[in-house]
Parts: C-alpha cells; structure tokens; sequence
C-alpha cells in the first residue's frame, strides 16, 4: 500500500507540475510590456539586424491588374527596396532611412523626399514595403483582447506620433502565443477607416540564433470597393549581414 501510495503522490506531483507550467508559460508573454509586443511583432515583419527578402505585388484596383516584384534590404528600421519588374520601374529604388524616404530612379540628378503614406500600386503604400516600425512610429493608445480566426490576441489601438508614420491610425491585432500581427485595420485621421489588411506568416529566419516567424503575405482589401485586393507575397527571406553602405543617400543613385 505504502508504494502505491508513493506512486500516487508522483504522478499527482507531475501533474499538479504540469498544470502549474501551462498557466505561467502564456503569462509570461502577458506580462511583457506592450511597446515591447508591438516590437516582437515588427520583428517578424522586417525589423531584424539584416535581412533580406523579395516581395510580389498583384493588385486589381477599378478592374485593373498591376504587377511589381521588389528587393527589399533591411537593418533595424532602415530599408532599401529595388523595383526589379516590369521593366518600366526597373532600377527605382525607395530609402527609408531615419524614418524619411527618398525616391531615386535613373535619369533623376538626386534622390527626391516622399512620403511613406503616398500611394505606391492598388492598395499599397510607399511605407508599407518598408521594414515595419510600429513600435517607433506609433503611440499605443488603447490595449483590449479579441480573437481572430480563433486565435488570441491583444488588440493595440495605435496612433501616429507624427506625419512621417504611413497610417494616421491602426488597429492592430497581435497573437498573444506568436506575437505576430493577425489584422490591421486603417484609419484617417478622421477616424474613417478606408482598408483593411490580414497577414500570414510562412516564412521563418534566424533571430538570436533561434527560428523566428517572419512575414510571408499581406493580402490588403479596400474598405470603400471590396474588389480591390492588393496581395503582397514576400520570398527568398533570409538573414545577411547589410553593410552601411546600403543605406547612403549620397550612393543611393549610383
């Protein structure tokens, strides 16, 4: 009686162990401080020490199709992208550096300033190929909790610190076991919200010597004609050591 007695205390043991293990492991993640989960989730959407990745955008606007496949370099929030096709954008190129933007193209004398938030192709915008920096851009005005497709998340009501951010305001949905962003939704400044954005995110790289998730599709639909849809697929993703050079707007045309 006295073993099984002893076997009875271990595995109520093991278990009251492993009961105790599954709720603190989700709280650890709850108890991070949200700036610190907005930048997890601009990790895995370009804001890494080096990377490297292709986008493809497809986009229908007003039953018109366009194309572009895009180079995108990146080093914290700094990114250069390189349009690669069709051949009428081929060789232009969009710096974001220090949270301005430049455009340079051949035949231009110098790299001209733009803005994140001007229209790139259907519903994309310059800022959104860019290595995203929520994190920087954005003031977390609201936290909540909801679900998206049966995943938990915290739901960040963000709102641009200033007007070099892409959006003036963002609902942002972030998985609480991934810390990736689910869903966006985009406001003005308003408060008319005029598309929505879902994200996926099949792609993986090195962070910290450990597989990270990292973004392989935003698919952004208009909250004003539901049939224009502009897909964004990112590829070949891959971590790189990115020299200084990548980023100077005084080679940025050479």
């Amino acid at each position: 009686m006295n073993r099984q007695h002893k076997k009875r205390d271990l595995i109520l043991l093991v278990f009251t162990l492993v009961s105790c293990l599954g709720f603190f492991l989700p709280s650890l993640h709850a108890a991070m401080d949200p700036k610190e989960i907005l930048r997890k989730a601009d990790e895995a959407r370009g804001n890494a020490e080096g990377v490297e990745w292709e986008i493809a955008i497809d986009s229908i606007e007003g039953g018109r199709q366009q194309q572009r496949t895009i180079r995108v370099t990146a080093r914290g929030f700094n990114s250069l992208a390189e349009f690669l096709a069709p051949p009428n954008v081929k060789g232009q190129k969009l710096l974001m550096l220090d949270r301005n933007m430049w455009f340079a193209k051949p035949g231009l004398s110098k790299a001209v300033p733009i803005s994140p938030r001007q229209k790139l192709v259907g519903g994309t915008a310059n800022g959104d190929i860019a290595s995203t920096n929520y994190a920087g851009d954005y003031k977390i005005v609201q936290t909540s909790e909801d679900m998206v497709s049966g995943e938990p998340c915290y739901l960040f009501d963000l709102s641009a610190v200033d007007n070099r951010a892409t959006y003036d305001r963002i609902k942002y949905w972030i998985s609480k076991e991934r810390l990736v962003g689910l869903k966006a939704e985009f406001y003005t400044v308003s408060g008319k919200m005029f598309k929505t954005a879902t994200f996926g995110y099949e792609n993986s790289i090195m962070v910290d010597g450990k597989p990270r998730e990292f973004i392989s599709k935003m698919g952004i639909t208009s909250a004003v004609m539901k049939e224009d849809v502009t897909t964004m697929s990112y590829r070949k993703a891959s971590i790189k050591k990115v020299p200084d050079s990548v980023f100077n707007l005084n080679l940025l045309l050479k």
